[in-house]
């Protein structure tokens, strides 16, 4: 459930949803121990494969390719310059390179007219931070704000639905 807020723009001097992220990001580990679950590889297998596939991007990356990972997307350099143009295609240097950023465009299908992004579910729902309680960042009620409970569940409260 992709989580969105109220934001208020002075250039259109109206409100428009944003979207948010709660809890702490993801950790290899996690993303790893998942990956072992519903595949053949173990654990630590799972976390050498995609440490190396990081390394092994920017290697390809860094001599001018992109990187298409199947049901993931296209990566992708792009550079910033300083913005002080010149007058003519011969005086473009790289000295005029002020930074790198890494693009990503997710993988997508189509099916007809009908164009789907594989990392976007087809019954993803947004819902409006203001409409849920509490959340510890992993989609469950805590107790008291802040709380770090980490598990176990108390007597009683697992019929409660911490989205409302």
């Amino acid at each position: 459930m992709p989580i969105f807020k109220a934001v208020y723009k002075k250039l259109s001097k109206k409100w428009h949803p944003q979207a948010i992220t709660v809890g702490k990001p993801v950790e290899m580990s996690e993303l790893c121990n998942q990956i072992a679950l519903i595949s053949t590889v173990s654990q630590p297998d799972a976390i050498a494969a995609v440490e190396a596939l990081g390394m092994v991007m920017g290697t390809f990356m860094s001599s001018g390719r992109s990187v298409h990972v199947t049901g993931l997307g296209t990566f992708y350099y792009t550079c910033l310059s300083n913005k002080k143009g010149v007058d003519t295609e011969k005086e473009v240097t790289a000295y005029q390179i002020t930074g790198t950023r890494v693009r990503f465009i997710p993988e997508c299908t189509r099916q007809g007219n009908v164009i789907t992004r594989n990392l976007i579910g087809p019954d993803l729902t947004w819902t409006n931070i203001s409409s849920i309680s509490m959340l510890n960042g992993t989609g469950s009620s805590t107790d008291k704000p802040g709380s770090d409970s980490g598990g176990g569940g108390g007597d009683g409260d697992q019929g409660q639905d911490p989205l409302g």
